[in-house]
């Protein structure tokens, strides 16, 4: 079980002596008309606080002398004719004994009590920068402590980034996180397993994803971790594709790029399969290339790995594939070094080998470390969570094998870095050749 009140004394232990932190849950967003987007909480207001409800704030005052820290949740009052309409609300009091605050005010307090947490608090932190209606407040905040500057009380001489200092808690997954995104993974596998079991030739990219979504829902995922990306045939050389509108034919691939999203975590997958339950030979052949390069890139994952090691493990197979199977004229570009330093591997192989992953998709927490001149790439420690995921995406070309056209594949995969490796998050999604025309031809 999550221990959110062990999370917020972690970060008040950062914070210097007195001081104040101010984080504010994501607002409603209106869709149109009536009707609002999926409500989805701040990640950052989630992790110290496991609140979900919107229009909430949380306070947190650090510790000084005698004075012991303080959490204080700013939320919804009770009102029972809108629960009519719109569900339960804690309310100040149940939310406070319910998840552990050490006070509760509404959440139209806010702006009465900052004035007072802050009077002679050394400095607040806040996302800086991030918000121009925050900003905004904050400066009201701050006038109404300087206000009483006569009477001896001082505003908070330092403003400081929050995110960093949560961005590097988060960074690192406790034993619950990994449980949750263990399941969002495993959730998010079967979908895909589905997905490569129904799919045949003619059947449009939306009927497919609207298998994927019938398997996340139905165990119990919250929502899609992102909008799906069910690609087929030259539409898998888009990156971000994801109208999904194409109608499949016969002989080509799909490259479904989807997650789901589980209590507050996410799950990244991509599987790459034939319409028709068959591999040709040009695509067996670049399917065995990108499932190499991510072989090399898995292996890589271990305690004490610089993160970019991932990234030029793939690399290294993929530039040489390019070579080996024409590709890239060996004549034209030179050894695979050479096509790796002159970055000429972009043409078919243009992003990252994997990113964090978590409450986001893409993650919070640096790639490098800052604190060093040079900002070398930070070593992989235990409880990190990424993705795994080379690939390759052959658009027509005169220069280009006509084999090898309108073919793109991407195989990802979630891990944790565990102490001796890693621990495989999506094992449930077939990935090899055999398995895959298995499933398909119904084996």
């Amino acid at each position: 079980m999550t221990n959110f009140a062990e999370r917020r004394a972690r970060l008040m232990a950062q914070m210097e002596a007195g001081s104040v932190a101010v984080l504010l849950t994501a607002p409603e967003v209106a869709r149109n008309g009536d009707s609002d987007y999926p409500y989805r909480h701040d990640s950052h207001f989630y992790y110290l606080s496991g609140f979900t409800e919107p229009e909430a704030a949380l306070v947190l005052v650090a510790a000084r002398g005698e004075t012991a820290a303080r959490a204080i949740l700013f939320c919804r009052e009770k009102d029972v004719e809108r629960e009519i309409w719109d569900g339960l609300r804690y309310g100040p009091e149940a939310a406070r004994a319910a998840f552990g605050f050490d006070a509760a005010f509404p959440i139209g307090a806010l702006d009465e009590e900052l004035p007072k947490l802050l009077a002679n608090s050394p400095a607040l932190y806040y996302a800086l920068g991030r918000s121009d209606s925050l900003d905004g407040r904050v400066r009201r905040w701050l006038e109404a402590v300087r206000r009483h500057s006569r009477s001896g009380v001082a505003a908070p001489s330092a403003a400081r980034d929050l995110a960093p200092l949560v961005d590097e808690m988060r960074l690192l997954k406790d034993a619950a996180e990994q449980a949750t995104m263990l399941r969002a993974a495993t959730i998010a596998g079967q979908a895909h397993e589905r997905a490569m079991r129904l799919t045949r030739p003619g059947m449009f990219e939306y009927e497919i994803e609207a298998e994927l979504l019938y398997e996340f829902r139905r165990n119990g995922a919250q929502f899609p971790a992102y909008t799906p990306i069910v690609a087929s045939g030259e539409n898998a050389c888009i990156l971000h594709y994801n109208s999904n509108a194409r109608q499949t034919a016969d002989g080509e691939l799909v490259l479904i790029d989807a997650g789901c999203e589980l209590d507050g975590y996410a799950s990244d997958i991509t599987r790459t399969f034939p319409v028709n339950g068959r591999f040709s030979a040009a695509q067996r052949e670049l399917y065995e290339l990108v499932l190499a390069a991510q072989a090399a890139a898995l292996n890589a994952v271990r305690p004490g790995t610089p993160y970019r090691a991932i990234h030029d493990a793939a690399l290294q197979i993929l530039a040489q594939g390019m070579l080996d199977t024409g590709l890239l004229d060996r004549a034209k570009v030179g050894s695979a070094q050479d096509v790796i330093a002159t970055n000429t591997h972009s043409r078919f192989y243009m992003h990252g080998t994997g990113h964090w992953l978590g409450m986001d998709v893409h993650d919070v927490g640096l790639y490098r470390d800052l604190g060093q001149a040079d900002k070398p790439s930070r070593p992989l420690l235990p409880g990190m969570a990424l993705t795994v995921e080379p690939g390759i995406y052959v658009r027509p070309g005169p220069d280009v094998p006509e084999r090898f056209w309108n073919i793109g594949i991407r195989i990802e995969d979630d891990v944790i870095v565990s102490d001796s490796g890693y621990t495989l998050l999506s094992g449930a999604a077939p990935k090899a050749v055999a398995e895959i025309e298995a499933l398909m031809q119904g084996h």
